[in-house]
């Protein structure tokens, strides 16, 4: 009997790693999800290479050269300091891609232990920790953040923890919901009878079959954080001078005067935000197609 359980959760194991396999092959020949993964790349590869990218730094300042248009050692122009744009967004980048990053990252290391606590126990348990999901999806997100960094200052590092703090309870339900439907499957039922520790299923035989939809919930959510970050530095609760944001680049060139006759100065921020946000949602999309356990299973 300790043989066949063991067996069985020996195959399951293998199966995973197997559909796991399908599912970069299915993704791979997703063009839209490819197209966005390599446009994600270099957006994240440019900003990290900036210095050696950009021939400026990110607040140099030349006071001879301010609102140059597009052109000569300036690629993208300057703006009413002289700083040059190319380099900003380079250097800004960095700010609102680590933004969404780690705000996610934090959000989802939360939603997914509670989510892993309620739904594999159950009980009080479950019915305690969902009680503290709900109460936290009653609180107007915005107007949390906003409050908070007004209250405590505004910086990235403020802006990333207010928003993972307040942005776990959708992963948290949905990682519940999985597991609550994987549970009772025979393979875990095979590693309880071995005697295997809670925590060892958890991590080990419930968490690699149920990662597909966290796992595209928490690229979805990274494209949203984006956004977000992008609205509170352009109402400037989030990156603060002189660092260079998406956002606050276009807080910065907010004035009608520019938009009508320097497009240069919001224009290129504007883009970034939309490339990186579409990169995003692409990857995204693909990978809720690739990791569609029908679409997998039947080899499509």
């Amino acid at each position: 009997m300790t043989d066949a359980t063991a067996a069985d959760v020996t195959i399951a194991a293998g199966a995973s790693r197997g559909l796991w396999g399908e599912a970069a092959r299915r993704f791979l020949n997703h063009r839209l999800a490819t197209f966005g993964l390599i446009m994600l790349a270099i957006i994240v590869l440019a900003c990290v290479l900036a210095p050696l990218i950009a021939h400026y730094g990110p607040n140099d300042i030349d006071l001879r050269g301010r609102n140059q248009p597009p052109g000569g050692m300036h690629w993208l122009g300057t703006d009413g300091t002289g700083r040059d744009i190319f380099a900003r967004i380079l250097y800004g980048g960095r700010i609102s891609l680590t933004v969404g990053f780690v705000a996610v990252a934090i959000s989802a290391a939360i939603g997914i232990f509670i989510g892993c606590v309620a739904g594999y126990f159950g009980g009080k348990v479950d019915l305690l920790l969902m009680g503290l999901v709900d109460m936290v999806l009653t609180f107007p997100r915005l107007v949390i953040i906003i409050a908070f960094v007004a209250v405590v200052g505004p910086s990235i590092f403020n802006t990333m923890v207010v928003i993972g703090l307040l942005s776990w309870p959708s992963i948290a339900r949905l990682t519940r919901g999985e597991i609550l439907a994987l549970r009772n499957q025979e393979f875990i039922l095979a590693a309880r009878s071995l005697g295997t520790s809670p925590s060892i299923i958890i991590l080990e035989h419930i968490l690699p079959n149920v990662l597909s939809p966290i796992l595209v919930a928490i690229t979805l959510d990274v494209a949203t954080v984006i956004l977000l970050e992008a609205s509170l530095s352009f109402l400037g609760l989030g990156a603060q001078a002189p660092a260079a944001s998406w956002g606050n680049m276009l807080r910065d060139a907010r004035t009608l005067s520019i938009l009508e006759s320097q497009p240069w100065m919001w224009i290129p921020p504007g883009a970034m935000i939309a490339m990186a946000v579409l990169s995003i949602n692409f990857v995204g999309d693909g990978l809720r197609d690739a990791l569609d356990p029908q679409h997998i299973m039947g080899g499509k």
